[in-house]
């Protein structure tokens, strides 16, 4: 009998339909490959540009920013790392993300848990605003942010900056949290409330430490959006000493185009090293966590 088996799989994979289908997938592979390669490319040669340069005198650039630089300038990253004043500006943009990421991520992560294991009509519609709130764009509510940050003294500080990434990143992150907790057993809030646990023990003792993946991917996502945005803290910083590295950068550009674009590019580089190589390192969690997250939830 698995012999007639063998030997009918291999008749069906040597049928003319069989060759067909895998000439037809080896094809789609094949135009998947060069498409993701012709995007990989289209999305570094910006930044393999600024790169290339970094590295070249003024003069160099501006007669051709194709060609390989004669000569590596590497004082170019000196005189970045002095003009934009690199080790405060980076301690500033530090201090937002870590007050930022440590707020989303305990208030998100309760308030996603208890969404999830509460049912009633009341969880569901708390939940539901939490949703609807991400689709507001944040040009609409800057003007109505910006006043309310003056009147709580948060505007001008980098503490209360990180504050303000609280409010606006936590719907995102209690979404995540709320689809990753139904894969969690109820059974472990049981057992744990048998043996006595309190609901907030059971929590940072039990829970918390499951919720690992997808609190690594908030975490990386929150991250990325903090340390790049320019806008929020182009509204709310208002001392130079306070300057987040793209707003130092951003000093850098003359109010008439007097423009020096060899610091301006390796101040860039330099800002993006940091996130960089956290990216590179906590990538894998990225994909696992959202998907996780939204299937789930």
């Amino acid at each position: 009998m698995s012999t007639i088996r063998a030997n009918a799989n291999s008749a069906s994979l040597g049928s003319p339909e069989s060759s067909h289908y895998l000439r037809k997938v080896k094809f789609g592979s094949i135009l998947t490959f060069i498409f993701l390669v012709v995007a990989a490319a289209f999305t570094l040669f910006p930044i393999y540009m600024g790169l290339l340069n970094s590295l070249k005198t003024e003069g160099e650039m501006l007669n051709n920013i194709l060609a390989w630089p004669k000569t590596f300038q590497f004082s170019n990253y000196r005189d970045a790392f002095n003009k934009i004043n690199f080790l405060q500006s980076l301690w500033n943009t530090g201090v937002v993300v870590i007050v930022g990421l440590a707020g989303i991520i305990i208030f998100a992560s309760m308030a996603g848990y208890k969404l999830s294991r509460t049912s009633g009509k009341l969880s569901s519609v708390l939940f539901s605003l939490f949703v609807m709130s991400m689709l507001v764009p944040f040009h609409s509510v800057m003007i109505t942010l910006n006043k309310i940050a003056k009147v709580l003294s948060l505007q001008g500080s980098t503490i209360g900056l990180g504050l303000i990434y609280i409010g606006l990143g936590v719907s995102m992150a209690i979404f995540l949290y709320h689809g990753f907790v139904k894969s969690v057993p109820r059974e472990l809030d049981e057992a744990a409330v048998i043996d006595g646990c309190g609901e907030v023990r059971l929590f940072f003792k039990i829970i918390f430490p499951l919720l690992l993946p997808i609190t690594a991917t908030i975490a990386i996502l929150n991250a990325l959006w903090m340390w790049n945005d320019f806008l929020l803290p182009l509204l709310m910083l208002t001392d130079s000493d306070h300057y987040t590295l793209l707003l130092s950068t951003n000093m850098l550009f003359g109010q008439y185009g007097n423009n020096d674009w060899s610091a301006i590019l390796a101040s860039l580089i330099l800002a993006m090293l940091p996130v960089i190589i956290l990216y590179l390192l906590l990538q894998k969690y990225i994909l696992n966590g959202v998907v996780d997250g939204a299937v789930k939830g």
